[in-house]
C-alpha cells in the first residue's frame, strides 16, 4: 500500500478520499456563497440601474415636441383653446406643442388615438364635456373610457354656449324662437359639431324642455357647422362662444341667449336660455388629459404649468374677451366634474331618446 494511504475497511473512508471529499465540499460551498452573493449584489445593481435609468427619463420631460389631440376641427372652441395655449406651454416646456385635430365620431376618434399612444407624456388630449360625459351613455361600443383610459390633469376652460341663428330668422328671442319652431314642427333645422357633442346636447336639451321638433344636423366638428349656419343653410346652432361672439358683434349672426343658469359676465346683455325655459342650463368645458399610465411626476409637473398658465392674467383676459372663464382645477376634482357630469347627461340621452348615428 502506497504511503500514507490508510483505509478503514472495505467500506471505510481513505484518508486522502477524505481530504479530496472535504476539499470538493469546501469548495462547493464556498461557489454557492459566491453565488448567493452575487446573485444578490446583481440584483441590487440592476435595481439600481432601472432607477437611474428612469429618473433622467422623467426629469428631463419633455426630450422631444409634444402632441395636443384636439377632437375638434380647426376653428372651434378646443382648436382656439389649445393654440392659445401652446406659445405660453411651448415656453414653459421648452418644447414645440403640436396641436393635431382630429374631429369626427363626435371626439371619439381623438379619444382613442391618445388612449393607445405610448404613456410617456408626449401625447395629450384636449377634450370637451361631449367626448368625455355624453359618449359614453350614447355610444354602446365606444373603444374608450374617460377613467379607465386617461388621467385627467385639469380642466381648463368652461362657458356658456350662445344659442344663435341665422339673420334671416325672424325669431329676436328665446320666446319668439319656440314659437316659430312650434309653428312648424320639423321645419327648422339646428347644426352641431356632431352626434354627441355638447352643442348637439344642448339642442337636445332645448327641444326637451320646450316641446318643439328641431331637426338636428350633425357636421364634423364646430367649424363646418358654424360656417353652414352663417351661410343660412342651417338656421339655429348652440355654438361656443370663443368662434361664435366675433360672428355676433360683426351682425353675421343674431345671438339670443346664454345656455347657463345664469347670464354670462362675457356677455352680459344676453339673458339665459333659462329666463324663458325654466330648467335649461348647460355648459361647455375642455379639459386636459394624459394616457392612464403616463408617470406621475410628468402629470404633476404638466398640471402645475398648465395651471401657471391659466393664472396668468393676459391667458384670463383673453379668453375672457371670448366668453370663456380659466379654471384650471385639481386632477381630482376634475375627475368629479366628470362622474357627474357623465350621470347627468346619461339621463337626458335617456328621456331624449336619443340613439347615435
Amino acid at each position: 500500500m502506497p504511503h500514507g494511504f490508510l483505509r478503514f475497511g472495505a467500506t471505510g473512508l481513505a484518508r486522502n478520499d477524505y481530504c479530496f471529499e472535504r476539499s470538493a465540499l469546501t469548495v462547493r460551498c464556498c461557489r454557492a456563497s459566491y453565488r448567493t452573493a452575487l446573485t444578490g449584489a446583481s440584483a441590487f445593481a440592476a435595481l439600481l440601474m432601472v432607477l437611474v435609468s428612469l429618473t433622467p427619463v422623467y426629469a428631463a420631460w419633455p426630450d422631444r415636441p409634444l402632441r395636443v389631440v384636439v377632437g375638434s376641427s380647426a376653428g372651434g372652441g378646443g382648436d382656439i383653446l389649445a393654440r392659445t395655449l401652446a406659445p405660453r406651454l411651448n415656453e414653459a416646456l421648452g418644447q414645440p406643442l403640436v396641436v393635431d385635430n382630429r374631429g369626427g365620431a363626435a371626439g371619439a376618434i381623438a379619444c382613442e388615438i391618445v388612449a393607445r399612444a405610448v404613456p410617456d407624456g408626449h401625447t395629450l388630449l384636449l377634450a370637451s364635456v361631449g367626448m368625455l360625459a355624453i359618449n359614453p351613455g350614447l355610444y354602446p361600443k365606444l373603444l374608450y373610457a374617460p377613467l379607465r383610459d386617461f388621467r385627467p390633469v385639469t380642466m381648463l376652460a368652461a362657458a356658456p354656449y350662445v344659442l344663435v341663428v341665422n339673420p334671416n330668422v325672424a325669431a329676436k328671442s328665446v320666446r319668439e324662437l319656440i314659437a316659430l319652431a312650434a309653428s312648424k314642427p320639423g321645419g327648422m333645422n339646428f347644426a352641431s359639431g356632431g352626434t354627441g357633442t355638447g352643442n348637439h346636447f344642448s339642442g337636445e336639451l332645448f327641444k326637451l324642455l320646450a316641446g318643439v321638433e328641431l331637426v338636428h344636423v350633425p357636421y364634423k366638428g364646430t367649424g363646418p357647422a358654424l360656417t353652414d349656419v352663417l351661410a343660412g343653410q342651417v338656421q339655429i346652432m348652440f355654438s361656443n362662444l370663443l368662434p361664435t361672439m366675433p360672428h355676433v358683434k360683426a351682425g353675421r349672426l343674431r345671438a339670443l341667449a346664454v345656455t347657463s343658469a345664469q347670464r354670462s359676465p362675457s356677455a352680459p346683455e344676453l339673458p339665459s336660455v333659462g329666463e324663458a325655459l325654466p330648467g335649461y342650463a348647460t355648459t361647455v368645458w375642455h379639459g386636459l388629459l394624459l394616457p392612464v399610465g403616463a408617470p406621475p411626476a410628468v402629470a404633476a409637473r404638466l398640471h402645475r404649468e398648465v395651471t401657471a398658465i391659466l393664472r396668468e392674467p393676459e391667458i384670463k383676459s383673453r379668453l375672457a374677451a371670448q366668453g370663456t372663464d380659466t379654471v384650471g382645477n385639481s386632477s381630482e376634482e376634475f375627475t368629479a366634474v366628470i362622474r357627474e357630469e357623465t350621470q347627468k347627461w346619461a339621463k337626458v340621452i335617456a328621456r331624449a331618446g336619443v340613439k347615435a348615428e
